[in-house]
C-alpha cells in the first residue's frame, strides 16, 4: 500500500493484505484485511502508531523511508496483537532511539511477546500527553476491546482518534476513508461478531465515549487498525450502538448437522413452521457453512436451536465446533434449544440435551423444550417440533 495523506503531516503507511483468507487460523477472510499503521510528524517530534504484520514489514519500512524520516521518536503501541506489533522489532533495528509509548499490561505484554527491552518502552495512562510540538498525543486505556491491553490514541488539535482493532474491519480496500457504506458495514459486523461480540459490556462503554467526543465536535476521523477510515464517525457509531443493544431481534438460528437426513427433516420442518409464523429464520448447515457468516447471524439472532446429529456417544464434532465457536462469542440469544436424531442407543437421546447445555455454559438463555427422535422423524416428531416452534413464537 502507498502512503497516504490523511491529514496535513499525517500520513497512513500499513500494508493491504489481498490475498490473506484465514485470520488466527480460524477466521475467514473474505475480502482481505488490513494493518493500518500510521505517522505524525509533527513540529519537533515524529511518531509511527502501531506496525503491521511481520510479513508486511518490508513494504512498511519501505513506507517509512519514502517519507525521508531523519528519525522516529516515538512507537505508539495502541495493542501488543502482533498483526499491530510484530514489526516493533524490525523499526527499533532501523531508528534505535525511539521509544515505545503502551499501556502497563501493553508494555508487558511486548517484552514477552515480542522480547523489547523493558527500558525502550515508556508506560502510558489517561493522564499522559505527549508533545509532538504543533501537536499532543493524549490515551485512551480501553481493556477488553479486544485484549486487556487495548488502548486509544487521541490527538486532539486534528480531532482523530486512533483506536486499534475496535471499530475495526476485515476488508482490503484501496481507499482511504469508506465510500460504500454496505460493503463495510457487512465487513465491520461480521469482525465485530468474530472479535468484539464477547466483550459486548466494554464495547458499549467505548461507543458511548466516542459518541461523546463526536457530538462534542472533538472527533472527526476514526482510524482503526484494520479496513478503511471513518470521516463520518457516527456511521460506524451508530452500528455499533445497534449491534451492542442489550435486546436482540426477532430472528432463529438453526446450526445444524444431518448425517443421514433424518435431523435435516426435523431442521426443514421447524424452519418451515416458525416461517409460516412471520418469524425470520436461518438454518446454517455445518458441513459447508462459513462461520464468520454464523458470527453474524449471532450479533441479532434472539433464538438458537441447535440441530445434532449423533456419533457414538456424542454430537458430531462440527456441532460441537460450532458450540465451542458460539460459547467463545457469547451472543445476547435469549431461547436456546436442540433437536435432533439418534441413532441405536436411547441413552443417546437422554443424553443429548445436556451435553448441549455443557457445550455453552457462557450462554445465558432460557432453556425450551428439546426434540428428540431415534432414527427417522415421526409424526409425534413433528407434533413436538410445533409444540416448541409455537413455544419459540410466544418467547419472541
Amino acid at each position: 500500500m502507498a502512503v497516504i495523506k490523511i491529514k496535513e503531516n499525517i500520513f497512513s503507511v500499513g500494508s493491504q493484505d489481498w490475498d490473506r483468507r484465514l485470520f488466527d487460523q480460524l477466521i475467514p477472510l473474505p475480502h482481505g484485511t488490513s494493518y493500518n499503521a500510521y505517522v505524525i510528524k509533527g513540529s519537533e517530534k515524529t511518531v509511527l502508531i502501531d506496525t503491521v504484520y511481520p510479513p508486511k514489514m518490508e513494504e512498511l519500512l519501505a513506507n517509512l523511508e519514502s517519507l525521508n524520516l531523519e528519525k522516529i521518536d516515538y512507537i505508539v503501541s495502541n495493542h501488543c496483537e502482533q498483526d499491530h506489533s510484530g514489526s516493533i522489532p524490525a523499526v527499533l533495528e532501523k531508528f534505535p532511539d525511539v521509544q515505545i509509548l503502551a499501556s502497563s499490561k501493553c508494555m508487558e505484554l511486548l517484552i514477552s511477546h515480542l522480547g523489547v527491552e523493558e527500558n525502550k518502552i515508556t508506560a502510558v495512562d489517561n493522564t499522559t500527553q505527549i508533545s509532538l510540538g504543533d501537536r499532543t498525543l493524549t490515551f485512551m486505556i480501553s481493556p477488553w476491546v479486544h485484549w486487556p491491553d487495548t488502548m486509544f490514541t487521541f490527538v486532539p488539535e486534528d480531532k482523530i482518534i486512533f483506536t486499534t482493532d475496535f471499530m475495526g474491519s476485515h476488508l482490503s480496500t484501496s481507499k482511504l476513508f469508506v465510500e460504500n457504506e454496505c460493503v463495510v458495514y457487512e465487513a465491520a459486523k461480521r469482525y465485530y461478531a468474530e472479535i468484539m461480540m464477547p466483550f459486548r459490556v466494554h464495547v458499549k462503554k467505548y461507543t458511548e465515549q466516542l459518541a461523546d467526543m463526536h457530538s462534542g465536535g472533538k472527533i472527526e476521523i476514526i482510524a482503526p487498525s484494520h479496513g478503511p477510515l471513518y470521516n463520518k464517525p457516527e456511521f460506524i457509531i451508530d452500528a455499533y450502538r445497534e449491534w451492542a443493544a442489550d435486546e436482540p431481534k426477532k430472528e432463529v438460528i438453526i446450526p445444524y448437522v444431518s448425517m443421514y437426513g433424518s435431523t435435516g427433516k426435523m431442521v426443514k420442518y421447524l424452519t418451515d413452521r416458525l416461517t409460516e409464523k412471520g418469524i425470520k429464520v436461518t438454518p446454517f448447515n455445518l458441513v459447508n457453512t462459513d462461520l464468520g457468516e454464523l458470527a453474524i447471524s449471532l450479533v441479532d439472532t434472539a433464538a438458537i436451536v441447535f440441530g445434532f446429529s449423533m456419533v457414538l456417544a456424542g454430537p458430531h464434532p462440527a456441532a460441537v465446533y460450532a458450540a465451542a465457536i458460539v460459547n467463545a462469542l457469547r451472543p445476547k440469544a435469549k431461547l436456546l434449544s436442540v433437536v435432533g436424531s439418534y441413532g441405536w442407543a436411547v441413552q443417546q437421546g437422554e443424553k443429548m440435551d445436556e451435553q448441549v447445555k455443557a457445550l455453552l455454559p457462557t450462554v445465558k438463555a432460557e432453556k425450551l423444550t428439546p426434540v428428540f427422535a431415534k432414527g427417522l422423524p415421526t409424526e409425534e416428531t413433528f407434533k413436538k417440533l410445533d409444540v416448541l416452534a409455537d413455544e419459540i413464537q410466544a418467547k419472541l
